[in-house]
């Protein structure tokens, strides 16, 4: 919004939506936010997202895919169902919108998808059509899903959260967790202008965990 976006959030829980737009007009009170309540591992709502956001802010021309999937557990519980529901929570969402959006920003000649995704991946290249497509692989960031991880972890070796953060820190040349402002701020570069040469890229944002140099 801070760039002069209408702002379109989806998500499958309408309080989660409630609280992000509230945060978002706190900080920009008059600034346009739309919110829609869609499970998005679903083609057809994840099609009537798309449109839902289009009918409200007109043509979107930059999409970005965030969603949180896996979960910590411990190898003896790992069953193939969380398999499933992490694809379903994650890769799906993003394929769909994907889909979506290279539809609708390849017939325009414009556009720009960024995907948050935090694992390995590859982006499918669509740069003919005018749309760039770039991920963003985020390293250990402080989020809730973060804390409930370290909770997890610690119950599983028998230590406590401040003792498993302080291991994990121990891999990272920084020193300390990323912040989702961080993240943010990225994804808005790859969004913009200042970004129009890249496209096929992988950003790994880790504080210098996987450094390269060369």
């Amino acid at each position: 919004m801070a760039e002069g976006c209408a702002v379109t959030l989806v998500s499958r829980s309408a309080e989660t939506l409630a609280t992000a737009k509230a945060q978002l007009l706190q900080a920009m009170p008059a600034a346009p936010v739309h919110t829609v309540v869609a499970n998005l591992s679903a083609a057809d709502q994840a099609q009537a997202a798309w449109a839902d956001a289009e009918a409200q802010g007109g043509a979107v021309d930059v999409l970005v895919n965030c969603a949180g999937a896996a979960k910590r557990i411990p190898p003896d519980e790992l069953a193939p169902q969380a398999w499933h529901d992490a694809m379903h929570a994650k890769f799906f969402p993003y394929v769909h919108m994907m889909g979506e959006a290279s539809r609708a920003m390849g017939a325009r000649g414009r556009g720009c998808i960024v995907n948050v995704i935090g694992a390995g991946g590859k982006a499918g290249v669509l740069a003919p059509k005018g749309v760039r497509v770039n991920g963003i692989n985020p390293g250990a960031t402080h989020t809730g899903r973060l804390d409930a991880g370290l909770s997890a972890i610690a119950a599983m070796n028998g230590s406590t959260r401040e003792a498993v953060l302080e291991n994990m820190l121990r891999t990272v040349p920084m020193g300390r967790l990323a912040q989702p402002e961080e993240i943010a701020s990225t994804v808005v570069f790859l969004a913009s202008a200042a970004a129009s040469y890249i496209t096929g890229a992988i950003l790994t944002m880790d504080g210098g965990s996987t450094a390269t140099v060369v």
